[in-house]
């Protein structure tokens, strides 16, 4: 590298290189004073659960935990909105010196008596650890009373990192999951795990199985409903989306209710075609497969044309992307590089060694893969990879312009849906309005290199 890393930082930076797969140190805690771009473990607790859109999210806590988490996935809803509450504890200082159950179980039973959810979810944060309030007593004492399930989230911010705040997440479904009634779920159904419906995408994914004639029993968690989350163990296969988070929920599934599992991505035309096919054969449904032949034959075909439109304008252009999952950002990399965008920088918050060696696979020679990573790394990352568009959430963006690099948003708060077909459309559309506007020839460091090049 052409600057020097923490030293407790080297063993997560790697340069790619064909001749040989380095092993990148991962999922642990981020290194102190690094200013991290991950979240928390509570955080990543709350941006898997939080989409179930019936149920109650109390936190319990001081208010800016409940604040920061704040519609943190933007998830739509097709009915009830109770998600986007922010509600909290609002813990102060005598609830700390004294005890928070007395408050936490008031504040329960007032809003599950106001808002009359399906079911409520009480998160931990990292002063409840501290002080030692018997959470799960007091959900209990709640749940028997009030007749609807209470459940802890026990995933205090340092616990661990944003990928146990997933597992705690998972392990809070699995407390739901078997407690309803399948009946009526058919031979050809599937749930759909690690969606979180973020611009409407669970709609779109959903609406292709539907033609396939696929019956999705519950999506987990985007525009979820808790009713649905119940039954989701009467389904024939799981198909996981977001690997980072739910893969844990589906290895639990397969080994208490024997629901085999496929790891997926809709992310670009391949990974979606991908997903789409290997789902209809485990259908094993001739009928099945046919009409998922026939939806992909037509979706491509409608799309393919503006795609190359797109990748004229592409071509030779150089991408960085930092997002939360591994698989995320191989899906990324084939859609870039089939608009003719090289990665040269590809990192994740929460990948894990094994999902880092498949990245280094899929990557070029010498793109820097990183874990992990902070403001100062990516800013220097940038500026040498000499990156024309960088794609990552909100913590990056303001990196991004300050460099003075264009910017997508592949995360939780964007309006424009980027999954299936018409989501590869919408992508491809962002990344060329983006990475070819003239404005960013306007800023100091590529205006620098426009004139190098036209040798003034």
């Amino acid at each position: 590298m052409s600057f020097d890393l923490l030293k407790e930082r080297r063993a997560q930076v790697v340069r790619n290189s064909r001749d040989a797969v380095v092993a990148l140190d991962c999922n642990k805690a981020s290194a102190a004073g690094s200013v991290s771009q991950r979240a928390c473990t509570f955080c990543g607790s709350r941006v898997v659960l939080y989409p179930i859109a019936d149920a109650l999210h109390l936190v319990h806590g001081p208010v800016g935990c409940a604040a920061y988490t704040w519609d943190i996935r933007g998830a739509l809803s097709s009915g009830p909105e109770l998600h986007r509450i922010s509600c909290s504890t609002d813990m102060r200082e005598r609830e700390v010196v004294f005890g928070g159950e007395q408050r936490l179980e008031a504040s329960l039973r007032r809003l599950i008596a106001q808002h009359v959810p399906r079911a409520a979810f009480v998160y931990g944060t990292c002063i409840v650890g501290v002080i030692g309030d018997d959470v799960p007593a007091v959900c209990k004492r709640v749940e028997v009373d009030v007749g609807i399930p209470v459940i802890p989230v026990l995933a205090e911010g340092f616990r661990g990192t944003k990928r146990d705040g997933y597992n705690a997440a998972c392990g809070a479904l699995l407390a739901l999951i078997g407690t309803g009634d399948t009946a009526g779920v058919t031979p050809h159904s599937i749930n759909l795990l690690g969606d979180f419906n973020v611009a409407g995408e669970s709609w779109i994914i959903r609406k292709y199985f539907e033609e396939m004639g696929i019956e999705v029993v519950s999506v987990l968690t985007g525009d979820g409903r808790v009713d649905e989350i119940r039954r989701a163990h009467g389904a024939r296969l799981n198909v996981v989306q977001c690997a980072g988070s739910m893969t844990p929920l589906a290895k639990a599934m397969q080994e208490r209710y024997g629901i085999p599992f496929i790891r997926v991505s809709f992310f670009g035309i391949e990974d979606t075609a991908d997903a789409l096919y290997r789902t209809a054969e485990r259908m094993d449904s001739p009928e099945v497969m046919g009409r998922a032949r026939a939806l992909v034959s037509r979706e491509i075909s409608r799309v393919l044309p503006d795609l190359r439109a797109c990748k004229q304008h592409l071509a030779g252009k150089r991408a960085g992307l930092y997002v939360g999952g591994a698989f995320k950002a191989f899906s990324l990399v084939r859609a870039l590089r089939q608009l003719g965008v090289s990665v040269v920088l590809a990192g994740t918050q929460t990948g894990s060694r094994e999902e880092y060696e498949e990245l280094q696979a899929v990557c070029d020679e010498n793109t820097v893969i990183v874990d992990d990573t902070n403001p100062l790394e990516l800013a220097s990352f940038l500026v040498e990879q000499d990156v024309d568009v960088f794609i990552g959430g909100v913590k990056e963006r303001p990196i991004a312009y300050k460099l003075g690099i264009g910017f997508c948003d592949h995360n939780h708060e964007r309006k424009i849906a980027l999954a299936g077909f018409e989501g590869a459309l919408a992508f491809a559309r962002e990344v060329r309005a983006t990475a070819t506007s003239p404005i960013w020839n306007l800023m100091p460091r590529r205006r620098r290199t426009v004139t190098t090049a036209m040798g003034d």
